[in-house]
This record gives C-alpha cells, sequence and structure tokens, in this order.
C-alpha cells in the first residue's frame, strides 16, 4: 500500500466519519494522519476514534498518524435578551463583565485579563470579523466601544483580538485536561491553539514529556511576527488560515502562507496548510474551481500536507472529499513545473554532515537511475532533511520505532517502513531492497540510496550513503559486513 504522490492529507474525524467502514474507507481514499478535534470530541468519543483508527492501521498493515487539536482559550460575548441584538455603524456599544443578558447597548464578555490591555483604537472582531469594534475607553472591568462595522450579534459568538498580545495562557483548564488524555492514549501529534509566542509552546513541551510532536497553530498575528522563535521550539507548523483571516487583511494570507511553508522547510519541519480547502464539498460532491487552485498552490509551494475540516467531519461527501485531494495531488506533481518550483526554492541549511549526506543522496537520484531514496532513522531527524530535499524520487523512512514511523506520515514523501534494529550496514541496504521491492518501488534490477547513521541506533549520526542494487546477490558480493 503505497501512495503515489508526496504531499500528505490531513482528515479531520467527526459525526460523519466516526465508524471503522468510514475511517478505514478515508485511508484507502487518501487519508495519511487523521486529526481529532479536542473542541467537539467528548473523551469517551476520541477514545473510540482512537482505538479505531489503531484497528484500520493493524488491517492495513501500515503506520497511520494521529493528530489531537486541543480547543485553546476561546473568547466568546455571553447571551441576549431573545437571543441576538442589531449593532449599527457608528452607534456605542458596551463590554462588561455583567452577566445579565445583553442588548443593542452591551454584552457580557467575560474575560477579565483582556479588559487591562486593550486601549483606545483597540479593534474587536466579533463573529468571525462580521462586527468590528474599536475600544473607545474603558476600565478594569468594562470597554465603551464604537460600532465600525454592525450586523446581528447573537448568543456567544466568538471575539478575536487582532492587534494586541493577550494576558492568557495558550493552554486553558480544558486543554491541560484533554492534553494528558490523549497523550496517554497515545496519539503521535498535538496541534496547540492560540500560540503567539514561544513560551506558549514550551509551556506545552514541558507536559507532554516527549509523549507527541508538537504542532503549533499559527493563526494569529502574534504568532507571525513571533514566528522564528515559535518555529524553533516547534516540531512543526499548521498554517490555520480561519482565524489568521480574521484578523488580518485577508489579502495578506497568500503572502503570509508562502512565506511561512518556505521557513519550515528551510528548517526540515512539517507543515500543514489547513481551513476552507475544499468548503464547498461539505455539501456538494465536487469542489469549486477556485478550491482546486487553493489546494493546488499549497502543494506547488512544498506544504507537508494540506487539511479537511469539516469536510470530512461533517460533510455529505467526506470519502468524495479525499478522493478529490488526493486526486489534485497527483495530478500537480505530475505537472514538470512542480519539480522545477521545488528545485527553485531549496534554500535549505548545510551545517552538518547529515545535511550533506542527504543532500548527496538527492543529487545522486536526479543524475541516475535511482528508484528510492531509503534513510534509517531512529528520531525520524534523518527523513526530515531528506524531505527537506523535495527529491523527485520517493523517500522510504525506515525505523524500528512505530512513533517515529507515525509521526513521519506527515512528512513529505514519506514512506513509513518497520524494521527490525540493525548492528551491521550491510542489513541495512538489504533490508532497504526489500522495502523498496515490496512496497514496488523498485525491481530487483534497479538501485536504490541508502542512508544510515553508525553506529546503529544513535539519533543524528547520519554518516554514510551507499548506492545499491535491489538483488541481495549483488547486495552479499559487494557489501562488507
Amino acid at each position: 500500500m503505497r501512495r503515489h504522490r508526496s504531499v500528505k492529507v490531513v482528515a479531520t474525524l467527526g459525526p460523519a466519519s466516526s465508524d471503522y467502514d468510514t475511517i478505514k474507507e478515508l485511508y484507502m481514499a487518501g487519508a495519511d494522519v487523521f486529526r481529532l478535534n479536542m473542541s467537539h470530541g467528548s473523551h469517551g468519543q476520541v477514545k473510540i476514534w482512537h482505538e479505531t483508527i489503531r484497528m484500520v492501521e493493524r488491517d492495513v498493515q501500515r503506520p497511520i498518524a494521529i493528530l489531537a487539536d486541543l480547543q485553546g482559550p476561546k473568547l466568546r460575548v455571553g447571551s441576549f435578551a431573545g437571543g441576538k441584538a442589531e449593532l449599527k455603524a457608528n452607534d456605542l456599544f458596551r463590554l462588561d463583565m455583567c452577566d445579565n443578558k445583553g442588548d443593542a447597548k452591551r454584552v457580557q464578555l467575560g474575560h477579565k485579563e483582556i479588559y487591562s490591555v486593550l486601549k483606545p483604537g483597540s479593534s474587536i472582531l466579533i463573529n468571525d470579523g462580521k462586527i468590528r469594534l474599536e475600544v473607545i475607553e474603558g476600565g478594569a472591568n468594562y470597554l465603551n466601544c464604537k460600532v465600525v462595522v454592525g450586523g446581528t450579534i447573537s448568543n456567544n459568538k466568538g471575539v478575536n483580538i487582532p492587534d494586541t498580545v493577550l494576558p492568557l495562557k495558550a493552554l486553558s483548564s480544558k486543554d491541560k485536561s484533554d492534553l494528558e488524555f490523549v497523550c496517554n492514549l497515545g496519539v503521535d501529534w498535538l496541534a496547540l491553539s492560540f500560540v503567539q509566542r514561544a513560551e506558549d509552546v514550551e509551556e506545552a513541551i514541558k507536559l507532554i514529556k516527549g509523549r507527541a510532536s508538537v504542532m503549533s497553530k499559527i493563526e494569529k498575528p502574534t504568532a507571525v511576527k513571533n514566528f522564528d522563535s515559535i518555529l524553533k521550539v516547534s516540531d512543526g507548523i499548521m498554517v490555520a488560515r480561519g482565524d489568521l483571516g480574521v484578523e488580518l487583511p485577508v489579502q495578506n494570507i497568500p503572502p503570509i502562507q508562502k512565506q511561512l511553508i518556505r521557513k519550515c522547510r528551510e528548517f526540515a519541519k512539517p507543515v500543514i496548510v489547513a481551513t476552507q480547502m475544499l468548503e464547498s464539498m461539505i455539501d456538494s460532491p465536487i469542489p469549486t474551481r477556485a478550491e482546486v487552485s487553493d489546494v493546488a498552490t499549497a502543494i506547488y509551494e512544498g506544504a507537508d500536507a494540506v487539511m479537511l475540516s469539516a469536510e470530512s467531519a461533517a460533510g455529505h461527501f467526506p470519502i468524495e472529499a479525499v478522493t478529490t485531494m488526493d486526486s489534485i495531488a497527483i495530478e500537480v506533481e505530475n505537472d514538470p513545473n512542480h519539480r522545477v518550483i521545488l528545485a527553485a526554492q531549496r534554500e535549505g541549511k548545510k551545517q552538518s554532515i547529515a545535511d550533506a549526506i542527504v543532500s548527496a543522496a538527492r543529487e545522486i537520484s536526479e543524475t541516475t537511475e535511482i528508484k528510492a531514496i531509503c534513510c534509517f532513522s531512529q528520531s525520524g531527524t534523518t527523513a526530515l532533511l531528506v524531505a527537506r530535499e523535495r527529491p523527485h524520487v520517493p523517500i522510504i523512512a525506515m525505523t524500528s520505532l512505530i512513533n517515529t514511523a507515525r509521526r513521519l506520515c506527515l512528512t513529505w514523501g514519506a514512506h513509513s517502513v518497520m524494521t527490525e534494529e540493525l548492528d551491521r550496514f550491510k542489513m541495512a541496504v538489504v533490508n532497504a531492497s526489500r522495502a523498496a521491492i515490496k512496497y514496488k518501488f523498485a525491481e530487483k534490477k534497479d538501485y536504490i540510496v541508502v542512508t544510515a547513521g553508525v553506529p546503529f541506533n544513535v539519533p543524528g549520526s547520519t554518516n554514510i550513503l551507499r548506492v545499491a542494487p535491489c538483488d541481495e546477490q549483488l547486495i552479499s558480493s559487494s557489501e562488507p559486513e
């Protein structure tokens, strides 16, 4: 079972995709990673999803990654008498701590921490930016605002503060409970919402204690501003264009998306492009042409993965959505321009022996008839470095650790293969050739590139490159013990 593309597909589970048959069908259609949205699923439901994914993994005999997405602190207004109110441009509107029902003059905003940091001129966005307020003046428990853009405001609508660093931690008490629960379950990736600075990520890392890789969601302007420091401490990045598009002018999002993808690739860290990729497929079996172009753009830019949210979680056509994503990816990657664009974006830093090895592996594969690059890695770092090169041949990532194999399911081009622990390079070459043949990357007459570190099982020790035949008899006659 192999994919005929390098970019990975992330599918969110939900009411439309909660049973074994559907999850397996999603995997067979092209889903490489399953996302569990902690904003909606109860612990009981999340546990069932996790167990079901692992059942599918066992039955298809291929590693599958599970990504748990924490909710993060949510700013919301309170309730209104009658459920809603109409705000008109230039009217005055008050946000305060009083829990009385709201009206067209005021409503509760029960987050005391933000009152002290919002100053006159600060913007407040409500209901995904449909309503815009500007702070005129405020105190310890109230904000008097001018309605800049009016409209209907209703119960518990979300609030965004785009131009201020809020004194809120990325992990709420619910998030900490969810974090511990999913880490004990055994998820592979943990996505952090409401990240504003590197310290938010470091707090989560301390609680995770190495049980999962950390993915920072970039959904706030402050996260874009502090991106370099956030990337440094994160294992991966999600470009969460939904909230980012609310808090920034929409025309800013495409260049930001491109910049973040390039930076992630430079530092060999996986990046997901998310939100509204095939939104119309919630209700339609086919996407819009604009959506197809949006997905294609992310693939041309070199994203490691593209993500489906409501399309697979709550839509009427979850299988069709994954199939469509898979088809777009295959078509884009078969375009000769795709290879040219990825090569032009190659900016990785070459500072170590491992960097030089993987760069040489890619160059050899481009100038000779090499069918695959096979890398042995316990931590997954070598596979990430090879993926950064965006080679035109498949990457076979071999490891004896199931957790590493699963995490690499999110990495561009990586086909994870489990192998036994090795202590001789000759056996590494033999196992690599067997895997290349088994998964139909090569035949006996073909050659592959094998990279590994000697001594084995030492993270970060990649120091050998071998061009090897896929014929075990040739290996035995040419490979030293």
